[in-house]
């Protein structure tokens, strides 16, 4: 079985959680399958991988525009695959026109959905109406579609009512159980700024809209004067929400010395040494498919406070290792607290007891103990062969 997997991001160049989860899937789906890798970009060193772009004559064009020229660069070397399998909406358009091309079953991984980011309009213009209808049309059409969690296969199903819900399966993301562990290193992360010492709540993310970075911000000024508030945040999706951070990061600091911003992206070995040193690890996310990062700290023994939306619940268990903040959200797709004043109140309250009430060591056991059942690649891949299977006995 030959199964050629289409992703913008693939290692060394990952921003975000689908990257993450493509790299750790080809890692065990080679030793059973074949994989040939297609891949956004630099060319890689690393065998059955290729990269491509998009042509000189789309330097200038939308970015929307340049990621369908980008997916149709590599759909010729797609012949010959048993199946073509897709990560985001970046490489759905390769992956459907390949399918079509062909004839073979093209199943889509679902990471997070356009019509749930609106905001993304700010960002790619009108290139996000082209995005959205890449999106569509790929998932309305392809084989089979693998939802990272539940509550990503209810998102599905709500925002693409024509597809048949038999065609939708789970196969929840995954964790590297063997770099991700607790690991003390506290030169490591004084040379970030961060004091090992003094007890720290922690965020990792983008700056962007659905990981809901202000709202932390805003609950930061509850948190007691000893505790360091670490953000490990760049990579902004626009000007305007950089700008939002910088000004209430600058408001907070009038108010506490103790608020690290550590812009850079973090090699693994600094993430875990952060994420080990912490006291509780936060995501304030309004939008999360289910939160690779969640899983990562629970690896690493920290308890989390996060969001009760999308596919965390799935993730962090309210009360045994972690707790969840509620919210109600609004239903035009951005996702924003229907009260922003409450979900502020009640993400503070969350963190203060966490940090005063909580058991954290034993929190912190039973979120390693968790991801250790729920959450190796090893098992995940077994499943998603499975789904392989099962598309390409559907498809023909």
């Amino acid at each position: 079985m030959r199964i050629d997997l289409i992703s913008k991001e693939y290692p060394p160049y990952i921003y975000g959680g689908a990257g993450v989860h493509v790299a750790e899937l080809v890692r065990v789906l080679r030793p059973h399958i074949e994989v040939q890798v297609r891949a956004f970009g630099a060319a890689r060193n690393e065998i059955d991988t290729n990269a491509y772009s998009h042509g000189a004559e789309f330097n200038h064009a939308n970015a929307a525009i340049q990621t369908m020229a980008t997916d149709l660069a590599m759909v010729s070397d797609i012949a010959g695959a048993d199946l073509v399998h897709s990560h985001t909406w970046y490489a759905n358009f390769a992956g459907k026109v390949a399918g079509d091309l062909h004839g073979i079953p093209h199943l889509i991984t679902a990471h997070s959905l356009e019509p749930l980011r609106p905001w993304k309009a700010d960002q790619l213009g009108g290139g996000y109406a082209v995005s959205s209808w890449v999106e569509r049309s790929a998932y309305e059409s392809a084989t089979k579609i693998i939802a990272v969690s539940h509550g990503m296969r209810a998102d599905i199903l709500r925002a693409y009512p024509q597809i048949d819900p038999a065609k939708v399966t789970v196969v929840h993301n995954g964790i590297d159980l063997a770099a991700f562990q607790s690991a003390h290193k506290p030169d490591l992360v004084r040379n970030l700024g961060i004091n090992p010492d003094a007890r720290s709540v922690v965020f990792v993310g983008r700056i962007t809209q659905q990981k809901g970075l202000p709202y932390l911000l805003k609950a930061a000024r509850e948190l007691p004067a000893d505790v360091q508030l670490v953000l490990c945040a760049g990579a902004p999706d626009t000007p305007e929400i950089n700008q939002t951070v910088i000004d209430l990061v600058a408001e907070l600091r009038k108010h506490r010395d103790n608020v690290i911003w550590v812009e850079k992206h973090l090699s693994r070995e600094e993430l875990i040494a952060v994420l080990s040193s912490s006291t509780v690890f936060a995501c304030p996310s309004i939008y999360e498919p289910l939160g690779i990062v969640n899983l990562e700290a629970m690896a690493c023994g920290i308890p989390v406070v996060a969001t009760a939306t999308g596919g965390i619940p799935e993730v962090v268990e309210d009360g045994v290792t972690g707790l969840l903040v509620p919210i109600e959200q609004l239903s035009d797709g951005s996702g924003k607290p229907l009260d922003e004043a409450k979900f502020v109140g009640d993400l503070a309250a969350a963190l203060n007891k966490a940090l005063s009430e909580v058991d954290l060591g034993a929190f912190g056991v039973a979120g390693r103990k968790r991801v250790e059942e729920h959450f190796s690649w090893d098992r995940i891949a077994q499943d998603t062969i499975a789904v392989y299977r099962d598309a390409i006995a559907s498809f023909a």
